[in-house]
């Protein structure tokens, strides 16, 4: 298992289900988690849903987030406008594990309408069970943070 960390989900109105096993999920494995909504089905925007997720991990009140709406795409643009955010949309454990290791992704989106809840939780778990290499990697990052 990886050390707990404190985690914050968000999405839009798409991806309540699957938020809140991801939620349920995370939690089993020992991580706080912060589920900051929405919490009911009516219709949302989900840039405000992605930038407040953001602004938790940017600012240091999460060490990661997971984020989602139906495709994960625009929920994660929302969050990468965030300073200091690197946010992947992932479809499979592969992405995921290669976006923390290479990329140093503090978020992770996902699309509701893409994954079902199986894959989902795979994902998450290669995301939250793979460390950043560094090294060369951090030369890159570097660039991308400008």
């Amino acid at each position: 298992m990886t050390t707990p960390k404190r985690i914050v989900l968000s999405s839009d109105h798409a991806a309540i289900d699957l938020r809140r096993a991801i939620a349920a999920h995370i939690a089993a494995q020992g991580h706080e988690v912060a589920d900051i909504g929405p919490m009911t089905p009516e219709s949302t925007h989900y840039p405000l849903h992605g930038r407040a997720a953001a602004e938790q991990v940017a600012s240091g009140a999460a060490d990661l987030g997971i984020i989602l709406c139906g495709t994960g795409q625009g929920i994660m643009m929302a969050a990468n406008k965030v300073a200091g955010i690197r946010c992947g949309v992932c479809a499979d454990p592969y992405s995921a594990a290669m976006t923390r290791a290479h990329n140093n992704a503090n978020m992770l989106s996902i699309g509701a309408r893409v994954v079902g809840e199986g894959l989902a939780l795979e994902i998450v778990d290669a995301f939250l069970g793979t460390q950043f290499e560094g090294g060369r990697h951090a030369t890159r990052v570097d660039m991308i943070e400008g």
